[in-house]
């Protein structure tokens, strides 16, 4: 079953529960990739559909933080909630020395030597991670191994 066919399952089911925060939140997701559909008038694959919700995970994280700085805790928890049910819908999050790792084998592939290499090694490591982590994390350590 595709990942599509899984989110508009899982909507059928949440409706059935009543779980009106489920609902809300896989409905945002189907409008979403609908959209982007519209948009570039072809069919989503998985890969695409997972780039679309680490994009409103971001989002999500983005809006509670700046809740929490405008003392609105219950609006922040509100998007702490989606981002947790989006975050179900991607792949198995790599571990901190899963990256490293991968970060060393790029680097070693590539041969970087130092910052200026930086965009050709994220290049290789974003289309090996493809929504397993988060890419400012991954750039963080990339950083950091070539300087």
């Amino acid at each position: 079953m595709s990942l599509k066919q899984q989110i508009t399952e899982d909507m059928k089911n949440a409706m059935r529960a009543k779980d009106k925060p489920l609902v809300g939140t896989l409905r945002l997701l189907n409008a979403e990739i609908k959209q982007v559909e519209v948009d570039t008038r072809s069919e989503l694959n998985d890969a695409d559909i997972i780039k679309i919700i680490g994009k409103m995970i971001k989002q999500r994280k983005d809006a509670a933080e700046q809740y929490d700085q405008a003392e609105r805790p219950e609006l922040a928890a509100t998007e702490r909630a989606e981002s947790k049910i989006l975050s179900e819908y991607l792949p198995q999050q790599l571990s901190t020395d899963e990256i490293q790792t991968l970060v060393e084998k790029i680097i070693t592939q590539t041969g970087a030597q130092g910052m200026q290499d930086m965009g050709r090694v994220m290049g290789q490591l974003q289309s090996e991670i493809a929504g397993r982590a988060d890419m400012g994390e991954v750039s963080a350590i990339v950083k950091s191994r070539l300087s």
